[in-house]
């Protein structure tokens, strides 16, 4: 069965890690050496299979409320004992993907990145691959990348920029005519350009201002050609990346992301992890879920909440081998589509906190 099969690699992936201390233990000459309640393949399946509640709650229902249970201080030092995250960095991910991505012969790739990614940086590295981007980018009435560019007095535009990138305040510089200068200063990462050299470097890209509702407008960045993606056709393929919106929406109140168990840095960095492998193991399941198709009136899909806390059950390394059918218990969990339902954005959606320990559901 596919759930078993997802199981058993889940099994073995954390088994490798647990098998090569370096990977496993902040100190691996001494951590987990000694045997305790809390060994480590139940400690990580223990953080991956957890839910919303406080830390003592999900620990009662991960034991089955066993009175020899461990304390959650003791959950606590084994959690200690982890090796630290290393740090992350995004954007220097996104330009590795870039740069090592092969492509079809015959095709060209399109990398569609959020406001976040619209940086001079990430465009040079996907040009310099021969391949196409497409950023959302802040409003011209910002302090964005575009906010200093010489735009049409229309609401709605679509036109073409140069820009040439300059490192240094050497006078001996020349900027081109018909060209926008822009300085990259030294907490900006350029990979093309070396801090104080006096070298060049120039961008020519498509800057599309288009409506989406009565008074917002959205702003793009691409270098796709006009002739084959005017701005209707930019507003479609843009919206193509609207379901990494929604996984984020499932791995934050779901999933549970926005409920953390600890104050400690590193607890949460923890917890990001064991949610984001969490949300993967849901996600493959419900894309091995046969659903028959009726005469109805909508079409039907496997309700992803229901189903996170199935694969939650059956993570534990307690969940007995075959015990349950989980692709016919996500078959009977389903909920129609209904893609034309839209709701408003919530004012206060970037200002919302992690929920507090005392105000967590029992």
């Amino acid at each position: 069965m596919p759930h078993n099969k997802i199981k058993k690699a889940f099994l073995s992936a954390m088994n490798s890690v647990i098998a090569d201390p370096d990977q496993l233990a902040a100190s691996p000459t001494k951590d987990f050496t000694r045997q305790r309640k809390i060994p480590p393949d139940t400690l990580i399946s223990f953080l991956v299979s957890k839910g919303s509640s406080s830390a003592r709650v999900e620990m009662l229902d991960f034991w089955g409320l066993d009175q020899k249970m461990p304390s959650l201080p003791a959950l606590n030092q084994q959690r200690a004992k982890l090796k630290p995250v290393h740090e992350k960095n995004e954007f220097g991910a996104f330009c590795d993907i870039v740069d090592r991505h092969g492509t079809l012969p015959g095709r060209k790739n399109v990398y569609i990145g959020d406001r976040g990614y619209c940086s001079y940086n990430n465009m040079a590295h996907v040009v310099e691959q021969g391949q196409y981007f497409l950023f959302r980018t802040k409003d011209i009435l910002s302090k964005g990348l575009v906010g200093n560019f010489e735009f049409p007095e229309t609401e709605s535009f679509d036109i073409d920029v140069a820009v040439t990138l300059t490192r240094s305040h050497s006078r001996k510089i020349s900027i081109p005519l018909g060209t926008y200068g822009r300085f990259i200063d030294q907490a900006s990462a350029f990979d093309f350009i070396e801090y104080v050299s006096p070298g060049t470097y120039t961008l020519t890209f498509r800057i599309a201002r288009f409506p989406i509702g009565d008074d917002s407008y959205e702003c793009i960045v691409t270098n796709l050609p006009r002739e084959e993606f005017p701005p209707e056709r930019l507003k479609t393929l843009y919206y193509r990346r609207w379901s990494i919106e929604s996984s984020f929406r499932k791995l934050k109140y779901t999933i549970g992301l926005s409920n953390y168990h600890s104050y400690k840095p590193e607890y949460v960095k923890q917890e990001i992890w064991a949610n984001l492998i969490a949300y993967n193991m849901t996600e493959m399941l419900v894309n091995c879920a046969v659903i028959e198709k009726k005469e109805t009136k909508y079409e039907y899909k496997v309700n992803f909440t229901r189903a996170a806390h199935i694969c939650r059950v059956f993570l534990r390394l307690a969940t007995e081998k075959d015990r349950y059918n989980v692709m016919l218990l996500l078959q009977k969990e389903l909920i129609p589509i209904r893609n034309e339902r839209q709701y408003p954005r919530l004012q206060t959606a970037h200002f919302r906190k992690p929920r507090y320990f005392i105000y967590r559901a029992a």
